[in-house]
């Protein structure tokens, strides 16, 4: 059972030291989060296993979803800031074990049971930090360094998986250490919740019984499918890159890929600025506008066959990105924080997110062992994205009309 302590946000400085604090933990374990992905497609190519790549996503994956009913949970119940610690110490975990010679899919999984208790701490905190005036600036920040991180981890991934993948797990690991040491110098926060019995069938109910409450409020669910589309069509999209670099620019490597999933980051942060400046709580249907051109900015890549013209049609479907889901996680966070606790939140959000990234990268590892060409693919993906931002948008609106 939980019993629910009610507590105001501190209401920070955006620049005080715990934020400072929060996006140096982010930004390393971000970035080795994302470095080891290379690493570890290196080393499924190197063993001449390039269809197990999705399984390997799919590996990190599998842990947010069936560890949703418990982190939310521990989120809440415990100091955000030592649960991102813990979090932390298990990708450091996994990334030795990799290192090591365990089996890339069953490290990459521990990976993912670290990342999975990590995330809904490392967002969950803001709205303890922040009064929702700040909070989608204080997102935009988080959104940004992550996205920072995102672009580096790939890029030196991508280029030290081409040089040597001992270089690759050495910095791997030097990243991991450093979000560990960032994370004891974010203060003790107060706990949303407290923990009374950890009974899993318990928490199991009360988890699904939140997911149904969120769903039933109409912005946290608009937060929810939002979000679970965007992100499961980048985990899909990222994926797609190792498949479409080679057919579309002739380009066999494994930085060509890595650099364009940074151009998508570039985008992201460019998004999340300007979300940041022109969209808030209070207008935050202006992030469909971004969603909207996701679809026909995915599609333009079956006519695209430059990487410099690559790098400009990913950093445009970045842009959008980031200006779509920062609002969006602005919204939920604070719903969330009003009703079920935000570790609570971030968890569903979770859940919904990674169901999504199931379903979209099952999809596509069904079509490419099918034998279906990247363009066809990319045609049905980027058709997919649009149509299902498309009726978000029609029943957003239509909402809004019936409650005017």
């Amino acid at each position: 059972m939980i019993s629910h302590n009610r507590r105001p946000t501190l209401n920070l400085p955006l620049m005080s030291l715990p934020m400072w604090s929060v996006l140096i933990a982010q930004f390393f374990s971000a970035l080795a989060d994302n470095a080891i992905l290379i690493a570890a497609i290196a080393i499924v190519k190197s063993q001449g296993l390039p269809n197990l790549v999705p399984l390997l996503q799919e590996s990190f994956i599998a842990p947010f979803i069936l560890l949703a009913p418990f982190v939310g949970q521990i989120s809440d119940g415990f100091p955000k800031g030592r649960v991102m610690l813990f979090g932390n110490s298990l990708k450091l975990a996994g990334a030795t074990a990799m290192l090591s010679g365990i089996n890339p899919i069953s490290a990459y999984a521990l990976i993912g049971i670290g990342a999975a208790v990590y995330s809904p701490a490392k967002y969950g905190i803001l709205s303890q930090m922040f009064a929702p005036a700040s909070l989608v600036r204080a997102n935009g920040m988080m959104e940004g360094s992550t996205i920072v991180a995102i672009l580096m981890g790939v890029v030196l991934g991508g280029w030290l998986a081409d040089q040597s993948l001992d270089w690759a797990f050495t910095g791997v690991m030097a990243a991991y250490t450093l979000a560990l040491l960032a994370n004891l110098f974010i203060p003790r926060l107060p706990v949303e919740k407290t923990l009374v019995d950890f009974n899993p069938w318990s928490l199991i109910k009360q988890f699904f019984a939140s997911l149904f409450l969120l769903f039933k409020n109409a912005d946290s669910r608009f937060s929810l499918l939002g979000t679970a589309v965007f992100w499961g069509s980048g985990t899909t999209l990222r994926l797609m890159l190792f498949a479409w670099v080679p057919a579309a620019l002739l380009i066999t490597d494994n930085q060509t890929p890595a650099n364009l999933m940074g151009a998508v980051s570039i985008g992201i942060v460019l998004g999340a600025v300007g979300a940041g400046l022109w969209v808030s709580l209070a207008n935050v249907n202006r992030a469909l506008m971004g969603g909207l051109l996701l679809g026909p900015a995915v599609l333009a890549l079956i006519f695209v066959h430059d990487f410099y013209f690559a790098a400009v049609v990913m950093v445009a479907i970045g842009l959008c990105g980031g200006f779509f889901v920062v609002p969006l996680n602005a919204l939920l966070q604070e719903r969330g924080h009003e009703t079920i606790g935000a570790g609570n939140a971030l968890a569903v959000q979770n859940f919904t997110e990674n169901l999504a990234m199931l379903c979209f990268v099952g999809g596509y590892s069904f079509a490419a062992t099918m034998g279906v060409a990247i363009n066809t693919i990319i045609i049905g993906f980027g058709s997919i994205l649009l149509v299902a931002i498309s009726v978000l948008a029609v029943f957003r609106m239509r909402h809004l009309s019936a409650a005017a």
